[in-house]
């Protein structure tokens, strides 16, 4: 008979992890705060997040462009991203917020939006602002500028991994040409032929005060910070229409395995993927439970995977279900097989109750992780700008009311009867006596191999 406090051990350190989170919405530190940010809208449609933190001799702010790669042109994956790249082209910039204002500079390009992060002294925030103007308003896109700025994003490239190959491969097979099917960073083939008329193109597309929202947290007096908003920032122009990320339905995904022939590997890439679901549903937040119990599962089922990965990736259009895995060669049937079978079981049965705990207690503490930073903050407030997304004032008690029963609706939802990509990557001729099934190897189609 399980000892009592072995069994209810999750379901406490749940709890406190719960009561640590609600701590957390309530308070107004000043390194986190969850609480509803003060909300102003310029005159030219910038929307403002704001959060005093009297006392706080820092602040940040972050901007994010409601725009992403998603709006790549066809066959010109990284445009954003390039675009991205432009706003701050010298190095010089970043030495100048880390040495002289004690913060950071960071900007990051996903499939739905442009993040730029500026953080320092709140003496700086004048001087911090002003490089936002400049990022948006002046975006350096001279033909020498785009041409450096292609040349530095290339030789990035240079260091692509197997792992990196396999995400590519498995996206490809599961959105085909849809926009998610494609890196979001674009690829060597595909950022070659970005011009700088597309990037002139995307700047005038995308690039305006009211397709943008700023969030501000720190020891910022209001009236400060918005007389220099309105000064620096108020003459970013609108846009004259929105463009709205409204796409076909991508196909259905090619099931047949496909091997990715890498003959000097000694290793298996494993990914296994299913689409997912969008930011604003409701069943997000149980997806994420979902994931943390198959990661489980899988890594039991197969304990030689190393590198084990199973998330839900939500963005604005429904996203992906994804395990990831390394493994010996001789065991990558086996773990596509038991990724398989642990979608068709969960399907079918839900978690019991020790599962559940488990997996919520992982996602709390993930979340409370993630509100105990302001970027984590920040990120959180945009999110809810962006996609309509709950509240994180609200999202602990949405957990804390998960049942087995609801992480079930929810596999029920993503896994049956639904369309896999699977991708193996390493030495295809090693791995086709594994896959008697249909297959395909670098695009080209294997036929069967016969069962021993």
């Amino acid at each position: 008979m399980p000892n009592k406090i072995t069994t209810y051990l999750p379901r406490v350190c749940c709890a406190l992890l719960s009561l640590s989170l609600a701590g957390l919405f309530a308070t107004g530190s000043r390194a986190q705060t969850a609480a509803e940010p003060e909300r102003e809208t310029l005159l030219n449609g910038l929307r403002i997040l704001y959060w005093n933190q009297p006392g706080n001799p820092d602040v940040l702010l972050r901007m994010r462009i409601h725009s992403g790669a998603a709006f790549d042109l066809a066959d010109k994956g990284g445009t954003m991203a390039l675009l991205g790249d432009a706003f701050f082209p010298d190095a010089s910039t970043r030495e100048y917020v880390t040495e002289e204002l004690g913060g950071k500079l960071d900007v990051r390009t996903n499939y739905d939006t442009i993040d730029v992060t500026i953080s320092g002294k709140t003496a700086g925030l004048e001087r911090m602002i002003d490089l936002l103007r400049g990022a948006v308003l002046t975006t350096q896109l001279g033909a020498e500028n785009v041409a450096a700025l292609k040349s530095a994003r290339l030789k990035s490239y240079e260091s692509s991994s197997s792992s990196d190959s396999a995400n590519r491969a498995v996206m490809s097979r599961l959105f085909g040409s849809f926009p998610y099917g494609h890196p979001a960073n674009g690829t060597v083939s595909t950022l070659e032929k970005v011009d700088r008329a597309d990037l002139l193109l995307a700047r005038d597309r995308f690039l305006h005060a009211d397709n943008a929202t700023l969030a501000v947290i720190g020891g910022v007096d209001k009236s400060r910070l918005m007389r220099a908003l309105r000064q620096l920032l108020g003459p970013w122009g609108k846009s004259d229409k929105t463009i709205p990320a409204t796409f076909r339905q991508p196909s259905e995904a090619n099931a047949n395995v496909l091997l990715v022939d890498a003959p000097q590997s000694s290793t298996a890439e494993i990914r296994i993927a299913v689409r997912g679901l969008a930011r604003d549903d409701n069943d997000a937040w149980a997806a994420e439970m979902l994931a943390q119990i198959a990661r489980t599962r899988w890594q039991a089922a197969v304990p030689e995977l190393a590198n084990v990965s199973v998330r839900h990736e939500a963005h604005l259009l429904p996203g992906i279900f994804l395990f990831s895995a390394s493994a010996p060669q001789a065991s990558a049937a086996k773990a596509v097989s038991a990724a398989q079978d642990i979608m068709r079981q969960l399907s079918q049965t839900a978690p019991n109750a020790d599962e559940t705990e488990r997996a919520r207690t992982v996602v709390v503490a993930q979340l409370t992780q993630q509100l105990s930073q302001p970027a984590g903050v920040a990120e959180a407030w945009l999110d809810v700008d962006t996609f309509k997304s709950s509240r994180p004032s609200t999202v602990s008690t949405v957990i804390r009311s998960l049942t087995p029963a609801d992480v079930q609706r929810v596999a029920t939802r993503l896994f049956k009867d639904a369309k896999t990509a699977t991708v193996v990557l390493g030495n295809a001729e090693k791995l086709k006596p594994q896959f008697p099934g249909n297959i395909e190897t670098s695009g080209n189609t294997i036929a069967p191999t016969a069962k021993p």
